[in-house]
């Protein structure tokens, strides 16, 4: 129940060409406090409850709990959360021994596109596409909990 990830700017669209897949994704967050998140997510035609707790000091892990949930119920349930649900494209690309997930955002977020990567360990090493560029890992202003709250569209440069 630990998920232990990096994540990364990406700087084309190069990523596209790989995918395996694509898929829409429409979250929300229930609870957005610095020690633990809850959140409400519709993807596909799946529903998901997540709670994930406080990151360590470099931001690669931290506690993750996920539930399926009808979709309907996460539907109803995305209407109780806080103001900023998010809309983003997820796709998944394979390097080498890992898969990618890329979010590209929508809406307040539109122009943002993060890449991330699970691994079995912090230390663990992975294939690195030219299409990545700057790492975001432990950077809470790129937490889907914070773009929900402070959008991307919002930041200055």
């Amino acid at each position: 129940m630990i998920e232990i990830e990096r994540k990364f700017l990406v700087k084309s669209d190069a990523y596209k060409k790989d995918a395996l897949s694509k898929e829409k994704i429409s979250q929300g967050f229930l609870n957005t406090h610095p020690e633990r998140t809850v959140r409400i997510r519709i993807k596909g035609n799946k529903g998901f409850l997540t709670v994930k707790g406080k990151s360590n000091e470099s931001g690669t892990s931290r506690f993750e709990w996920e539930k399926e949930i009808q979709k309907n119920d996460a539907e109803e349930l995305l209407r109780l959360c806080e103001q900023g649900v998010l809309e983003k494209t997820r796709y998944e690309i394979d390097a080498g021994q890992h898969v990618f997930e890329v979010d590209e955002f929508h809406g307040e977020n539109e122009g943002l596109i993060v890449a991330e990567i699970e691994l079995q360990n912090e230390n663990e090493s992975f294939e690195k596409p030219d299409w990545l560029d700057e790492e975001i890992t432990g950077d809470v202003k790129y937490y889907n909990s914070q773009l929900s709250r402070n959008p991307y569209s919002q930041w200055k440069n």
